[in-house]
Formats: structure tokens, C-alpha cells, sequence
């Protein structure tokens, strides 16, 4: 047995407490657009909104993320096998998925800080609720281990 497979539940347990870290920073940080979108550049609620931003993204988004991949090749490790299953495919779709908004959010935020935000608020609050959409689908992919019948 590896260390990976000895502390399998230790590992998952880590895995899940780092998604939801993820998860709350990756809702919370476009409400905060919402509010910002219609703030003036250079105001000092634009600055409050660009300090919080960065802290969220700096202290708990990204950190989160970071373990989340981590934990999660790591619980791979453990378990190679779950790699020939179809819903461990639906569940790092989602992951690469989550990522890629990730990136976008963080590339969002450069530019609210340098004053070149082009979107609105309410793009800002139809696309609010694209993370929790893809958790559901991962979440149930692997609960119910869709597709593996």
C-alpha cells in the first residue's frame, strides 16, 4: 500500500473541505463584480471592492484551488483505477471547467483594477451561478456514478 491509499479518507476529507473553499470563493467573488460593475473608477468604493477582491482571490480562492488539484491527483494516486470510469470523466470536466472560470474571474478582476472592466452587472449576475451548476453535475456524477452502468 502507498502512504496516498493508507490516508485515503484523510485525503478525501481534505479533497472535499478544499472544494468547498473553493466553491464559496468562486460564488462571492462575481456578486462582488455586481456591486463593483457599477461603481465609479477611482472612487473609494471602486478601491474597497478592488481590496476585496484581491484578498479573496489571494487568501482563499487560489490557495483552495491549488489543494483541490492536489488532493485530488493525490486521492488518483490512491485509486488509479477510478480513471477508467466514465463519471471520474464528467467529474474532471468540471474541474477543468472550474479552472478555466477561475482564471477568467482572476483576469476579471486586473480589470476592474485597472479600470477597463467592459462588463456589466448584469452579466456578472447571469453568470453568478455557472460554478454551483457545474458542482451539481460533478456532484451527482460521482455520487451516483452516472454513465457507469
Amino acid at each position: 500500500m502507498t502512504w496516498f491509499a493508507d490516508n485515503y479518507n484523510l485525503l478525501r476529507g481534505l479533497h472535499i473541505i478544499a472544494v468547498i473553499a473553493w466553491m464559496a470563493g468562486m460564488l462571492y467573488l462575481p456578486r462582488l463584480y455586481v456591486y463593483h460593475a457599477g461603481a465609479t473608477a477611482g472612487s473609494e468604493l471602486d478601491t474597497t471592492f478592488q481590496t476585496m477582491e484581491l484578498k479573496l482571490l489571494r487568501i482563499i480562492i487560489n490557495p483552495a484551488m491549488i489543494l483541490t488539484w492536489l488532493l485530488g491527483i493525490s486521492l488518483m494516486a490512491a485509486r488509479p483505477d477510478v480513471l477508467s470510469q466514465p463519471w471520474m470523466w464528467v467529474k474532471l470536466a468540471g474541474v477543468l471547467f472550474l479552472t478555466s472560470w477561475h482564471g477568467f474571474l482572476a483576469g476579471a478582476r486586473k480589470r476592474f483594477a485597472n479600470g477597463t472592466n467592459t462588463r456589466s452587472a448584469r452579466f456578472w449576475r447571469m453568470t453568478n451561478e455557472l460554478p454551483f451548476l457545474a458542482a451539481i453535475v460533478m456532484v451527482l456524477a460521482v455520487t451516483t456514478e452516472f454513465l457507469a452502468r
